[in-house]
């Protein structure tokens, strides 16, 4: 489990915090969000047949997918 969050910080880190130098709390918060809902919704993830979530879960309520197993 440790592994996966260090993974997500590492992601995290390299595609939004490096990107910018914030000025205020706000301004990292909200990039943060943005980037929160681009991960969650609209970003391809390689365990779950290279779709993003909110495709892979349209694509699941019609048929039956078969994701790929991951071992830690």
């Amino acid at each position: 489990m440790n592994a996966h969050i260090e993974s997500f910080h590492l992601i995290l880190e390299e595609d939004c915090l490096s990107r910018f130098q914030f000025e205020t709390y706000s301004e990292a918060y909200q990039e943060v969000s943005e980037f929160m809902r681009f991960y969650n919704d609209r970003r391809m993830h390689s365990s779950i047949l290279d779709l993003a979530p909110s495709e892979f879960y349209e694509m699941s309520k019609a048929q039956s997918l078969k994701i790929k197993e991951i071992r830690v």
